[in-house]
């Protein structure tokens, strides 16, 4: 993934451009709205490894093609899943790629942007919580539905995150209720640094990105890490490492009860 240009790998859920310095990212199914599948996740897995080899990657931008940012995960597959194996293992593999991708996207040296425009929800938001800053469009909506879809609220080991840079007063609220709430509720909550209208968006990216190339590779990664080890020094534990075992296990209860 080194040099300029269009990066060559033969994605399917992804288009991946290497301008210089800037790698960007954009989830490329936009008939699904950009849904969370295996395909994506093993893909983006792909593209966040190749970074440990590319030290001249200064900031990963990821976006969204079509109406929406992300849709969440692709409960077509999870049934078909589930379908296929009722003990859930296909299911809690996805899970798991799904808390690695995560940890890749938190631990990157690059600094990573997510660009949000329309509907940011479930795993998008989870997605997108994992970069380190996030501009939205003032079109976006966000919702955390897990509940009403049956499923716990425990994909990709996003709870902790989003309960350490928002504060579980008003996220208790949003998950239980699963209401949606728009682009300056996430401004409030601190999900989103920055809202815009959308054609305002790569102008926001810019000006974040600018400075951030000229910056010391060495000070900018140890900023990062810095950041990372400091906001995670209340942990004692990383209890999200459940996360794929909690929600796999929730899911084929569901599915067994209905079959009874």
């Amino acid at each position: 993934m080194k040099g300029r240009g269009v990066v060559t790998e033969d994605f399917k859920a992804l288009r991946v451009i290497s301008e210089g310095p800037v790698l960007r990212v954009q989830l490329d199914s936009p008939e699904t709205g950009n849904a969370v599948c295996g395909t994506l996740l093993d893909e983006l897995l792909t593209v966040l490894h190749a970074l440990e080899d590319a030290p001249e990657i200064r900031v990963l931008v990821l976006s969204g093609r079509g109406a929406d940012f992300c849709l969440g995960g692709d409960r077509r597959e999870f049934a078909e899943l589930l379908a296929a194996d009722a003990g859930g293992s296909g299911l809690r593999a996805v899970a798991g790629k799904a808390r690695r991708v995560c940890d890749a996207l938190s631990k990157v040296e690059a600094v990573t942007i997510a660009r949000l425009h329309g509907g940011v929800i479930g795993a998008g938001l989870a997605l997108a919580l994992f970069c380190d800053l996030r501009a939205g469009a003032d079109n976006c909506r966000f919702r955390m539905p897990e509940l009403a879809l049956g499923m716990p609220p425990a994909w990709g080991g996003a709870l902790p995150r989003l309960l350490h840079e928002t504060g579980a007063a008003r996220i208790r609220e949003l998950i239980l209720t699963g209401d949606s709430f728009d682009a300056a509720k996430a401004a409030e909550l601190s999900i989103l640094h920055k809202v815009v209208a959308e054609d305002e968006l790569d102008e926001v990216i810019q000006q974040w990105t600018k400075p951030m190339v000229r910056r010391s590779p060495v000070a900018l990664r140890t900023a990062k890490v810095m950041l990372n080890a400091y906001s995670g020094a209340h942990r004692l534990a990383d209890a999200t490492l459940f996360d794929a075992e909690l929600m796999t296990s929730v899911l084929t209860a569901a599915e067994a009860g209905r079959g009874r």
